[in-house]
């Protein structure tokens, strides 16, 4: 057991301005199979925060950062 080490919980990142967690987009290039998350701003259409996803574990981690529950593990 480590001594003195404690674990901290990490706060959530603030959702972008005028988004929810409805406004979450995978976009994937035709081209090169990359897949992309982030949160689809509602008036320009662009992809906001986005990062690059290779896993399911890499999609669960982005809604994590945020604080937010995949859809998948809402629906039950």
């Amino acid at each position: 057991m480590l001594h003195g080490f404690k674990r901290r919980k990490k706060t959530p990142l603030p959702l972008p301005e005028g988004v929810t967690v409805e406004d979450v987009a995978v976009e994937r290039s035709i081209c090169t199979g990359e897949a992309l998350i982030g949160f689809r701003d509602p008036k320009s259409g662009k992809l906001l925060c986005a990062q690059a996803f290779r896993t399911n574990a890499d999609r669960q981690d982005f809604y994590a950062r945020y604080g937010l529950t995949p859809p998948d593990a809402r629906n039950g």
